[in-house]
C-alpha cells in the first residue's frame, strides 16, 4: 500500500534538499534522479524542479527480451532506468564484442520503493513503506562537501591518427553506398580510479545547462548523465523525438557567439546531416503512429547550452490504437541520432570501426509512468563508473557524412568532452 507525503521547501532551502536526496539515493542499491538543469526555453522532461526514485521496491533485470518484459511488468510508481545501446541485438541479427569493462547489464528499469517529485515550490514523496517517515529521514541527511577528483587522465582507447582513418573508411562506405550517415564513437577511460559519483555529478552539472540531466545508480554502476538531447517522450499518445545533429562551440565573447549560432544555422553540411536524420526518425515513428500524423514540429531549431550550440529538429506522431507504449520505443531503438542510416547497415558498421561496446552510452535514460506516458533522453556528454572495478568511461562522437572533415570531427568531439575534461 502506498503512503504519500508532502513538504513545502523554501527557496532558499531548495538546493539542500536536492543534495540531500543525492546523499541520501547513493546509499541505496538503486537510485535514479531526473532533472532540468537547462533554460527555460530548451526542450525538457521536467519545466523545474526534479524526480527520483530511491530504492528498488521491483528490479526488472534483462532476461533476453526486454521489451516483452516493460511490456509484462505491472506497476504503481513510475519506473526508472536505462536501456542500454546493445540492445538493438534483441531486435535485430546484431552482436556487440568490442572491448567492455564498464560491464554494465544490457538494461535495468526499477519501481522505487520511494518516488519523489519536486515540482519548483512542493516535494510529494509516495513511498511503499512510511513516507512521513522517509522525508525525516531525507531531513536528517547531512550532505557532505564537494570532493574533486583526484589522479584522474582520461586515455583515449583510439588514437587521434587511428580516428582520422578511421573517419576516412567511413567517407568510402558513403561513397560505396553502404551507408549516408554514421555516428562514429571513441572512448576516453581512467583505471584503477576512485571518485565520489554524488560529488563529481555535482561539480559536472556546475558547468552543465542541460535539460535532461540524470543521476543512475544500479548495484555498482553509475551513469553521470548531462545530456541536452530528448530520444522519445508520450504524452497521452502523442509521440515526440528530438533529435540532435549540428555542433558549434560557444564564442568568446556575445558578438563571436551569435556569429557561431548563425554559421550553424546556415551550414549545408549540419543541415544535411539533420535532415538524414530527421527522415530516419520519422521512419521510424511510422511503425508505431496513425497514417498521417507525423509531422516536423521544428526543423533546425538552435539551442545554446553551456559549451555548445546544437541544431534541434522536433517531429511528433499520434501512438496508434493497436499499439502498446512499449511498441513506440523498441520500434525507434536505438535513436538515430547515435547509429546513422540506413539503420541496420550503419550498426554493423559502427560494430566494425569502433573499439569500445556502447553500453549505456548512447542509449536511454528514463522514466515510465503507469499510463504508458514516458520521457526517454539520449545517453550522450556523460560519464560511466564501475566502482567495483574502479574504471572510469567517456565517450563522444558525431555524425560522418560524405563532406566531413576528418579533422573537423575530431575536433567536434573535443568541443563536446570539454565540461567532462574540465573536471579532472
Amino acid at each position: 500500500m502506498l503512503t504519500h507525503h508532502s513538504i513545502k521547501i523554501p527557496d532558499a532551502e531548495q538546493e539542500l534538499w536536492r543534495k540531500r536526496v543525492l546523499a541520501l539515493g547513493e546509499k541505496y542499491s538503486h537510485f535514479t534522479l531526473l532533472e532540468n538543469r537547462g533554460e527555460p526555453f530548451a526542450p525538457s522532461w521536467i519545466a523545474e524542479g526534479w524526480i527520483a526514485g530511491i530504492g528498488a521496491h521491483q528490479l526488472i533485470k534483462d532476461e533476453g527480451r526486454y521489451f516483452d518484459q516493460l511490456r509484462q511488468t505491472h506497476f504503481s510508481l513510475p519506473l526508472l532506468g536505462y536501456l542500454g545501446y546493445d540492445l538493438k541485438n534483441q531486435l535485430e541479427n546484431l552482436s556487440s564484442n568490442n572491448l567492455d569493462l564498464v560491464h554494465a547489464p544490457d538494461a535495468c528499469f526499477f519501481e522505487p520503493e520511494h518516488f519523489l517529485d519536486f515540482d519548483g515550490t512542493t516535494l510529494h514523496i509516495q513511498s511503499y513503506s512510511d513516507a512521513k517517515a522517509f522525508a525525516n529521514e531525507l531531513f536528517k541527511e547531512n550532505p557532505s562537501s564537494i570532493q574533486k577528483p583526484d589522479g584522474v587522465v582520461l586515455q583515449p582507447r583510439m588514437g587521434k591518427d587511428e580516428y582520422l582513418n578511421k573517419v576516412e573508411q567511413v567517407i568510402e562506405y558513403i561513397r560505396q553506398g553502404e551507408v549516408y550517415e554514421l555516428n562514429l564513437c571513441m572512448e576516453y577511460y581512467a583505471e584503477q580510479v576512485e571518485i565520489h559519483p554524488s560529488s563529481l555529478y555535482q561539480q559536472l552539472m556546475a558547468r552543465s545547462e542541460v535539460p535532461f540531466a540524470a543521476f543512475l545508480k544500479m548495484d555498482q554502476i553509475y551513469t553521470l548523465c548531462a545530456s541536452p538531447e530528448r530520444f522519445l517522450k508520450n504524452e497521452g499518445g502523442k509521440l515526440i523525438s528530438q533529435p540532435i545533429k549540428g555542433t558549434r562551440k560557444r564564442g568568446a565573447n556575445a558578438l563571436e557567439d551569435g556569429a557561431l549560432k548563425k554559421e550553424l544555422l546556415h551550414s549545408e553540411k549540419d543541415r544535411a546531416e539533420n535532415v538524414m536524420i530527421v527522415d530516419l526518425v520519422r521512419n521510424d515513428l511510422t511503425r508505431s503512429c496513425e497514417y498521417g500524423s507525423i509531422e516536423v514540429e521544428e526543423l533546425f531549431g538552435i539551442y545554446s547550452f553551456t559549451n555548445v550550440h546544437q541544431m534541434i529538429s522536433t517531429v511528433s506522431g499520434q501512438l496508434r490504437a493497436d499499439k502498446h507504449w512499449s511498441d513506440a520505443i523498441l520500434n525507434a531503438f536505438p535513436m538515430g541520432s547515435m547509429t546513422g542510416a540506413p539503420k541496420i547497415r550503419a550498426m554493423q558498421l559502427i560494430e566494425e570501426l569502433e573499439l569500445s561496446k556502447r553500453g549505456i552510452y548512447s542509449g536511454s535514460i528514463g522514466i515510465i509512468y503507469p499510463n504508458g506516458n514516458f520521457d526517454l533522453n539520449v545517453v550522450i556528454r556523460s560519464i560511466m563508473y564501475n566502482e567495483k572495478d574502479s574504471y572510469l568511461s567517456v565517450q563522444a562522437g558525431g555524425a560522418i557524412t560524405y563532406d566531413s572533415k576528418a579533422e573537423d570531427e575530431f575536433e567536434e568531439i573535443q568541443i563536446k568532452l570539454s565540461n567532462i575534461r574540465k573536471l579532472f
